[in-house]
Protein backbone atom coordinates (compact mmCIF):
# COMPACT_ATOMS: atom_id res chain seq x y z
CA UNK A 1 0.00 0.00 0.00
CA UNK A 2 1.45 3.58 -0.88
CA UNK A 3 2.51 5.35 2.26
CA UNK A 4 0.24 8.27 1.61
CA UNK A 5 -2.69 6.34 1.66
CA UNK A 6 -4.56 5.51 4.62
CA UNK A 7 -6.87 1.94 5.15
CA UNK A 8 -9.25 2.83 7.22
CA UNK A 9 -11.05 0.59 10.22
CA UNK A 10 -14.22 -0.57 9.68
CA UNK A 11 -16.25 2.26 11.55
CA UNK A 12 -14.22 4.72 9.93
CA UNK A 13 -14.81 2.81 6.32
CA UNK A 14 -18.48 2.40 6.70
CA UNK A 15 -18.83 6.56 7.53
CA UNK A 16 -16.48 6.97 4.49
CA UNK A 17 -19.07 4.98 2.72
CA UNK A 18 -22.00 6.50 3.29
CA UNK A 19 -20.62 9.80 3.36
CA UNK A 20 -19.73 9.75 -0.48
CA UNK A 21 -22.66 7.25 -1.20
CA UNK A 22 -24.85 9.92 -0.54
CA UNK A 23 -23.49 12.59 -2.40
CA UNK A 24 -23.25 9.65 -4.95
CA UNK A 25 -27.27 9.26 -4.06
CA UNK A 26 -28.07 12.55 -5.26
CA UNK A 27 -26.35 12.61 -8.53
CA UNK A 28 -27.58 9.19 -10.32
CA UNK A 29 -31.17 11.28 -8.76
CA UNK A 30 -30.29 13.75 -10.82
CA UNK A 31 -30.03 11.14 -14.26
CA UNK A 32 -32.84 9.78 -13.14
CA UNK A 33 -34.85 12.33 -13.31
CA UNK A 34 -33.84 13.91 -16.32
CA UNK A 35 -35.17 10.33 -18.19
CA UNK A 36 -38.83 11.18 -16.25
CA UNK A 37 -39.16 15.07 -17.33
CA UNK A 38 -37.48 14.41 -20.94
CA UNK A 39 -41.15 13.12 -22.53
CA UNK A 40 -43.11 15.73 -20.10
CA UNK A 41 -40.09 18.29 -21.73
CA UNK A 42 -41.19 17.37 -24.66
CA UNK A 43 -45.01 17.59 -24.64
CA UNK A 44 -44.13 21.06 -22.34
CA UNK A 45 -42.14 22.97 -25.41
CA UNK A 46 -43.23 20.59 -28.79
CA UNK A 47 -39.72 18.92 -29.12
CA UNK A 48 -38.69 16.57 -31.98
CA UNK A 49 -37.01 13.48 -31.32
CA UNK A 50 -34.10 15.00 -31.86
CA UNK A 51 -33.57 18.00 -29.58
CA UNK A 52 -35.01 15.59 -26.84
CA UNK A 53 -31.59 13.59 -27.93
CA UNK A 54 -29.99 16.68 -26.99
CA UNK A 55 -32.02 17.76 -24.08
CA UNK A 56 -30.18 14.58 -22.78
CA UNK A 57 -26.95 14.60 -24.05
CA UNK A 58 -26.14 18.54 -23.19
CA UNK A 59 -25.70 17.65 -19.68
CA UNK A 60 -22.90 14.66 -20.50
CA UNK A 61 -20.95 17.52 -22.64
CA UNK A 62 -20.89 19.68 -19.78
CA UNK A 63 -19.65 16.11 -17.81
CA UNK A 64 -16.62 16.06 -20.25
CA UNK A 65 -15.18 19.05 -19.19
CA UNK A 66 -16.04 18.74 -15.98
CA UNK A 67 -14.48 15.34 -15.52
CA UNK A 68 -11.14 16.54 -16.67
CA UNK A 69 -10.91 20.01 -15.17
CA UNK A 70 -11.72 18.89 -11.31
CA UNK A 71 -9.54 15.63 -11.42
CA UNK A 72 -6.96 17.83 -12.21
CA UNK A 73 -7.49 20.16 -9.59
CA UNK A 74 -8.17 17.85 -6.97
CA UNK A 75 -5.10 16.00 -7.26
CA UNK A 76 -3.55 19.96 -7.59
CA UNK A 77 -5.94 21.64 -4.57
CA UNK A 78 -6.84 18.36 -2.23
CA UNK A 79 -10.12 16.22 -3.00
CA UNK A 80 -12.11 17.66 -0.21
CA UNK A 81 -12.10 20.93 -1.60
CA UNK A 82 -12.82 20.13 -4.52
CA UNK A 83 -15.79 18.12 -3.81
CA UNK A 84 -17.51 20.53 -2.05
CA UNK A 85 -16.77 23.02 -5.03
CA UNK A 86 -18.44 20.38 -7.40
CA UNK A 87 -21.93 19.75 -4.85
CA UNK A 88 -22.48 23.21 -4.78
CA UNK A 89 -22.65 23.81 -8.49
CA UNK A 90 -24.33 20.75 -9.10
CA UNK A 91 -26.76 22.22 -6.46
CA UNK A 92 -27.16 25.51 -7.65
CA UNK A 93 -27.79 24.97 -11.12
CA UNK A 94 -30.46 22.53 -10.36
CA UNK A 95 -32.27 25.16 -8.59
CA UNK A 96 -31.69 27.48 -11.61
CA UNK A 97 -33.02 24.68 -13.92
CA UNK A 98 -36.82 25.25 -12.19
CA UNK A 99 -36.54 28.90 -13.49
CA UNK A 100 -35.88 28.41 -17.56
CA UNK A 101 -38.76 28.98 -20.10
CA UNK A 102 -37.39 27.83 -22.89
CA UNK A 103 -35.04 25.25 -24.34
CA UNK A 104 -32.01 27.29 -25.08
CA UNK A 105 -32.17 28.67 -21.38
CA UNK A 106 -32.82 24.67 -20.06
CA UNK A 107 -29.89 23.63 -22.16
CA UNK A 108 -27.30 26.30 -20.91
CA UNK A 109 -28.45 25.42 -17.23
CA UNK A 110 -27.95 21.83 -17.62
CA UNK A 111 -24.78 22.12 -19.45
CA UNK A 112 -23.29 23.73 -15.85
CA UNK A 113 -24.80 20.69 -14.20
CA UNK A 114 -23.51 18.26 -15.87
CA UNK A 115 -19.77 20.50 -15.23
CA UNK A 116 -20.50 19.94 -11.49
CA UNK A 117 -21.94 16.21 -12.00
CA UNK A 118 -18.81 15.14 -14.02
CA UNK A 119 -16.20 16.83 -11.63
CA UNK A 120 -17.97 15.08 -8.79
CA UNK A 121 -18.09 11.42 -9.63
CA UNK A 122 -13.98 11.30 -10.25
CA UNK A 123 -12.89 13.29 -7.42
CA UNK A 124 -15.67 11.33 -4.97
CA UNK A 125 -14.08 8.03 -6.81
CA UNK A 126 -10.51 9.45 -5.86
CA UNK A 127 -11.06 9.75 -2.50
CA UNK A 128 -12.47 6.21 -1.89
CA UNK A 129 -9.48 4.82 -4.16
CA UNK A 130 -7.06 6.86 -1.75
CA UNK A 131 -8.50 5.43 1.66
CA UNK A 132 -8.74 1.63 0.52
CA UNK A 133 -6.12 -0.84 -1.20
CA UNK A 134 -6.43 -4.09 -2.47
CA UNK A 135 -9.82 -6.20 -3.00
CA UNK A 136 -11.02 -4.11 -0.11
CA UNK A 137 -10.52 -1.23 -2.18
CA UNK A 138 -11.97 -2.59 -5.37
CA UNK A 139 -15.41 -3.98 -2.88
CA UNK A 140 -15.62 -0.46 -1.38
CA UNK A 141 -15.60 1.54 -4.66
CA UNK A 142 -18.60 -0.51 -6.32
CA UNK A 143 -20.47 -0.76 -2.78
CA UNK A 144 -20.31 3.31 -2.90
CA UNK A 145 -21.69 2.81 -6.04
CA UNK A 146 -24.36 1.07 -5.69
CA UNK A 147 -25.69 4.64 -4.30
CA UNK A 148 -26.46 5.29 -7.42
CA UNK A 149 -29.03 2.17 -7.74
CA UNK A 150 -31.09 3.74 -4.66
CA UNK A 151 -30.43 7.53 -6.33
CA UNK A 152 -32.97 5.75 -8.52
CA UNK A 153 -34.85 4.56 -6.71
CA UNK A 154 -35.31 7.96 -5.11
CA UNK A 155 -36.81 9.69 -8.39
CA UNK A 156 -39.20 6.89 -9.20
CA UNK A 157 -40.67 7.82 -6.15
CA UNK A 158 -40.62 11.74 -6.94
CA UNK A 159 -41.30 11.10 -10.20
CA UNK A 160 -44.62 9.25 -9.38
CA UNK A 161 -45.70 10.41 -6.36
CA UNK A 162 -44.56 14.18 -6.44
CA UNK A 163 -44.02 15.14 -9.92
CA UNK A 164 -47.30 14.27 -11.33
CA UNK A 165 -49.18 16.97 -8.18
CA UNK A 166 -46.36 19.87 -8.19
CA UNK A 167 -44.84 19.40 -11.59
CA UNK A 168 -41.39 18.82 -12.72
CA UNK A 169 -40.01 22.36 -11.78
CA UNK A 170 -40.74 21.75 -7.79
CA UNK A 171 -39.29 18.34 -8.28
CA UNK A 172 -35.82 19.15 -9.12
CA UNK A 173 -35.72 21.90 -6.79
CA UNK A 174 -35.42 19.04 -4.23
CA UNK A 175 -32.37 18.04 -5.53
CA UNK A 176 -30.84 21.32 -4.81
CA UNK A 177 -31.12 20.56 -1.11
CA UNK A 178 -27.38 18.90 -1.70
CA UNK A 179 -25.90 22.15 -1.52
CA UNK A 180 -27.11 21.60 2.61
CA UNK A 181 -25.43 18.62 2.35
CA UNK A 182 -21.85 19.91 1.53
CA UNK A 183 -21.84 21.04 4.97
CA UNK A 184 -21.73 17.42 6.46
CA UNK A 185 -18.87 16.86 3.31
CA UNK A 186 -16.59 19.51 5.15
CA UNK A 187 -17.15 18.35 8.68
CA UNK A 188 -16.91 14.10 7.99
CA UNK A 189 -14.37 13.93 5.27
CA UNK A 190 -11.11 12.65 6.37
CA UNK A 191 -8.25 15.32 5.73
CA UNK A 192 -6.28 13.09 3.90
CA UNK A 193 -8.82 13.54 1.18
CA UNK A 194 -7.52 17.28 1.39
CA UNK A 195 -3.76 16.13 0.25
CA UNK A 196 -2.36 19.02 -2.45
CA UNK A 197 -0.03 19.19 -4.60
CA UNK A 198 0.17 22.72 -5.58
CA UNK A 199 2.90 22.03 -8.03
CA UNK A 200 1.09 19.85 -10.29
CA UNK A 201 0.90 20.99 -13.66
CA UNK A 202 -2.36 19.40 -16.00
CA UNK A 203 0.15 18.93 -18.92
CA UNK A 204 2.32 17.24 -17.39
CA UNK A 205 -0.50 15.28 -15.29
CA UNK A 206 -1.88 14.53 -18.82
CA UNK A 207 1.54 13.27 -20.69
CA UNK A 208 2.50 11.29 -17.49
CA UNK A 209 -1.13 8.98 -18.16
CA UNK A 210 0.02 8.94 -21.48
CA UNK A 211 3.81 7.79 -20.72
CA UNK A 212 4.75 4.39 -21.91
CA UNK A 213 4.32 3.06 -18.52
CA UNK A 214 0.45 3.97 -18.42
CA UNK A 215 -0.15 4.62 -22.25
CA UNK A 216 -1.70 1.10 -22.59
CA UNK A 217 -4.25 1.02 -19.40
CA UNK A 218 -5.69 4.98 -20.65
CA UNK A 219 -6.23 4.12 -23.84
CA UNK A 220 -8.20 0.76 -22.90
CA UNK A 221 -10.05 2.56 -20.20
CA UNK A 222 -10.93 5.47 -22.76
CA UNK A 223 -12.31 2.86 -25.04
CA UNK A 224 -14.30 0.59 -22.21
CA UNK A 225 -15.89 3.97 -20.31
CA UNK A 226 -16.50 5.11 -23.91
CA UNK A 227 -18.85 2.09 -24.68
CA UNK A 228 -20.18 1.80 -21.28
CA UNK A 229 -21.53 4.94 -20.58
CA UNK A 230 -22.75 4.93 -24.23
CA UNK A 231 -24.67 2.11 -23.71
CA UNK A 232 -26.04 3.39 -20.29
CA UNK A 233 -27.35 6.42 -21.34
CA UNK A 234 -27.96 5.77 -24.79
CA UNK A 235 -30.79 2.90 -22.94
CA UNK A 236 -31.59 4.21 -19.61
CA UNK A 237 -32.44 7.88 -20.44
CA UNK A 238 -34.49 6.44 -23.49
CA UNK A 239 -36.58 3.52 -21.56
CA UNK A 240 -39.71 5.11 -20.64
CA UNK A 241 -39.58 7.22 -24.18
CA UNK A 242 -39.01 3.76 -26.19
CA UNK A 243 -41.74 1.98 -24.05
CA UNK A 244 -43.95 4.52 -24.84
CA UNK A 245 -43.30 4.59 -28.67
CA UNK A 246 -43.66 1.08 -28.83
CA UNK A 247 -47.63 0.73 -26.50
CA UNK A 248 -46.32 -0.43 -23.60
CA UNK A 249 -48.55 1.00 -20.81
CA UNK A 250 -46.42 -0.64 -18.12
CA UNK A 251 -43.85 2.10 -18.38
CA UNK A 252 -46.48 4.34 -16.45
CA UNK A 253 -46.47 1.90 -13.74
CA UNK A 254 -44.81 2.57 -10.80
CA UNK A 255 -44.14 -0.79 -10.10
CA UNK A 256 -42.16 -1.33 -13.19
CA UNK A 257 -39.99 1.22 -12.94
CA UNK A 258 -39.04 0.75 -8.90
CA UNK A 259 -38.71 -3.20 -10.23
CA UNK A 260 -36.01 -1.83 -12.69
CA UNK A 261 -34.14 0.00 -9.90
CA UNK A 262 -34.09 -2.29 -7.48
CA UNK A 263 -32.61 -5.08 -10.19
CA UNK A 264 -29.57 -2.58 -9.70
CA UNK A 265 -28.53 -3.12 -6.41
CA UNK A 266 -28.10 -7.28 -6.66
CA UNK A 267 -25.95 -6.51 -9.62
CA UNK A 268 -23.85 -4.24 -7.46
CA UNK A 269 -23.17 -6.19 -4.41
CA UNK A 270 -22.90 -9.48 -6.75
CA UNK A 271 -19.84 -7.84 -8.56
CA UNK A 272 -18.90 -7.16 -4.68
CA UNK A 273 -18.94 -10.58 -3.87
CA UNK A 274 -16.63 -11.87 -7.01
CA UNK A 275 -14.01 -9.18 -6.04
CA UNK A 276 -10.92 -11.08 -4.84
CA UNK A 277 -13.07 -14.72 -5.98
CA UNK A 278 -12.29 -14.16 -9.65
CA UNK A 279 -9.70 -11.56 -11.69
CA UNK A 280 -12.06 -8.30 -12.19
CA UNK A 281 -11.51 -8.62 -15.88
CA UNK A 282 -13.58 -12.02 -16.09
CA UNK A 283 -16.02 -10.35 -13.42
CA UNK A 284 -16.39 -7.07 -16.14
CA UNK A 285 -16.43 -9.66 -19.02
CA UNK A 286 -19.32 -11.32 -17.38
CA UNK A 287 -21.37 -8.35 -17.17
CA UNK A 288 -20.46 -6.91 -20.38
CA UNK A 289 -22.12 -10.32 -21.46
CA UNK A 290 -25.10 -9.85 -19.14
CA UNK A 291 -25.76 -6.46 -20.67
CA UNK A 292 -25.76 -7.86 -23.95
CA UNK A 293 -28.34 -10.76 -23.56
CA UNK A 294 -30.34 -8.08 -22.11
CA UNK A 295 -29.78 -5.16 -24.55
CA UNK A 296 -31.04 -8.01 -27.33
CA UNK A 297 -34.18 -9.13 -25.47
CA UNK A 298 -35.22 -5.93 -24.88
CA UNK A 299 -34.51 -4.95 -28.15
CA UNK A 300 -36.27 -7.80 -29.64
CA UNK A 301 -39.23 -7.78 -26.99
CA UNK A 302 -42.83 -7.89 -28.30
CA UNK A 303 -44.71 -8.88 -24.70
CA UNK A 304 -44.80 -6.64 -21.45
CA UNK A 305 -43.23 -9.89 -19.50
CA UNK A 306 -40.02 -10.04 -21.82
CA UNK A 307 -40.04 -5.84 -21.19
CA UNK A 308 -39.83 -6.59 -17.59
CA UNK A 309 -37.18 -9.78 -17.33
CA UNK A 310 -34.85 -7.53 -20.10
CA UNK A 311 -35.26 -3.84 -18.47
CA UNK A 312 -34.31 -6.43 -15.19
CA UNK A 313 -31.24 -8.18 -16.43
CA UNK A 314 -30.41 -4.10 -18.44
CA UNK A 315 -30.05 -2.82 -14.69
CA UNK A 316 -28.48 -5.73 -12.87
CA UNK A 317 -25.51 -6.09 -15.31
CA UNK A 318 -25.20 -2.56 -17.11
CA UNK A 319 -25.05 -0.82 -13.60
CA UNK A 320 -22.82 -3.66 -12.36
CA UNK A 321 -20.19 -3.06 -14.99
CA UNK A 322 -20.24 0.74 -14.32
CA UNK A 323 -19.05 -0.21 -10.64
CA UNK A 324 -16.07 -2.83 -11.22
CA UNK A 325 -14.95 -0.40 -13.72
CA UNK A 326 -14.96 2.66 -11.08
CA UNK A 327 -12.97 -0.60 -9.04
CA UNK A 328 -11.29 -0.54 -12.20
CA UNK A 329 -10.11 2.73 -12.86
CA UNK A 330 -8.24 4.36 -10.00
CA UNK A 331 -5.62 0.77 -9.49
CA UNK A 332 -4.22 1.56 -13.01
CA UNK A 333 -2.37 5.34 -11.78
CA UNK A 334 -0.35 6.71 -8.99
CA UNK A 335 -1.69 8.62 -5.99
CA UNK A 336 0.03 11.70 -7.55
CA UNK A 337 -1.85 11.51 -10.84
CA UNK A 338 -4.70 9.31 -9.80
CA UNK A 339 -7.56 12.17 -10.49
CA UNK A 340 -6.23 13.09 -13.24
CA UNK A 341 -6.41 9.61 -14.58
CA UNK A 342 -9.99 8.83 -13.65
CA UNK A 343 -11.31 12.47 -14.94
CA UNK A 344 -10.07 12.07 -18.27
CA UNK A 345 -10.55 8.50 -18.81
CA UNK A 346 -14.03 8.98 -17.58
CA UNK A 347 -14.43 12.66 -19.23
CA UNK A 348 -14.02 10.07 -22.60
CA UNK A 349 -16.34 8.02 -21.31
CA UNK A 350 -18.57 11.13 -21.19
CA UNK A 351 -18.37 11.45 -25.53
CA UNK A 352 -19.87 8.07 -25.51
CA UNK A 353 -22.84 9.76 -23.16
CA UNK A 354 -23.24 12.27 -24.92
CA UNK A 355 -23.29 10.24 -28.35
CA UNK A 356 -25.20 7.50 -27.27
CA UNK A 357 -28.75 9.41 -26.42
CA UNK A 358 -28.46 11.83 -29.14
CA UNK A 359 -28.01 8.63 -31.58
CA UNK A 360 -30.86 6.99 -30.43
CA UNK A 361 -33.17 10.57 -30.72
CA UNK A 362 -32.12 10.48 -34.19
CA UNK A 363 -32.30 6.49 -35.23
CA UNK A 364 -36.12 7.07 -34.06
CA UNK A 365 -36.05 10.15 -35.59
CA UNK A 366 -35.34 9.08 -38.92
CA UNK A 367 -37.70 5.87 -38.80
CA UNK A 368 -35.08 3.31 -37.40
CA UNK A 369 -36.67 0.48 -35.43
CA UNK A 370 -36.37 -0.17 -31.93
CA UNK A 371 -34.60 -3.55 -32.83
CA UNK A 372 -32.07 -1.67 -35.01
CA UNK A 373 -31.47 0.43 -32.14
CA UNK A 374 -30.58 -2.03 -29.36
CA UNK A 375 -28.22 -3.59 -31.36
CA UNK A 376 -26.00 -0.80 -31.69
CA UNK A 377 -25.15 -1.35 -28.29
CA UNK A 378 -25.27 -5.15 -28.75
CA UNK A 379 -22.42 -4.60 -31.13
CA UNK A 380 -20.34 -1.55 -29.24
CA UNK A 381 -20.07 -4.51 -26.16
CA UNK A 382 -19.02 -7.13 -28.26
CA UNK A 383 -15.84 -4.40 -28.90
CA UNK A 384 -15.98 -3.83 -25.32
CA UNK A 385 -15.14 -7.32 -24.43
CA UNK A 386 -12.37 -7.40 -26.89
CA UNK A 387 -10.73 -4.51 -26.09
CA UNK A 388 -11.34 -6.21 -22.40
CA UNK A 389 -9.97 -9.12 -22.85
CA UNK A 390 -7.12 -8.73 -25.44
CA UNK A 391 -5.93 -4.84 -23.98
CA UNK A 392 -6.81 -4.34 -20.47
CA UNK A 393 -4.20 -5.56 -17.56
CA UNK A 394 -5.59 -5.74 -14.30
CA UNK A 395 -3.08 -4.45 -11.92
CA UNK A 396 -3.09 -3.95 -7.98
CA UNK A 397 -4.28 -7.44 -6.96
CA UNK A 398 -3.05 -7.44 -3.60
Amino acid sequence: MNSKEMEFSDKSGLKLLMVIGTAWLFDAADVALLSFIMPLLKKEMTLTDAQVGLVSSITTVGMIFGAILFGYLADKFGKKNIIIITLLLFSISNLALALTTNLSQFLLVRFITGIGLGGELPVATTIIADSFSGHRRSKMLILVDSFWAIGWILASLLAFLFMPVYGWRPTVIITSVMALYTLVIRRHLPEQTNVKNEKLNLKIALSEIWSPKYRRATLCLSILWFIIMFTYYGMFLWLPSVLIKRGFSVVHSFGYTLLMSFAQLPGYFFAAYLMGKISRKKVLAIYLVGTIIGAFMFGTAQSVWVVVLSSCILSFFTLGAWGIMIALTPTQYPLETRGVGIGFTQSIGRIGATVGPYLIGFSLGSGLSVTTVFFYFVIALIIGIIVLVFGMVDRDQK
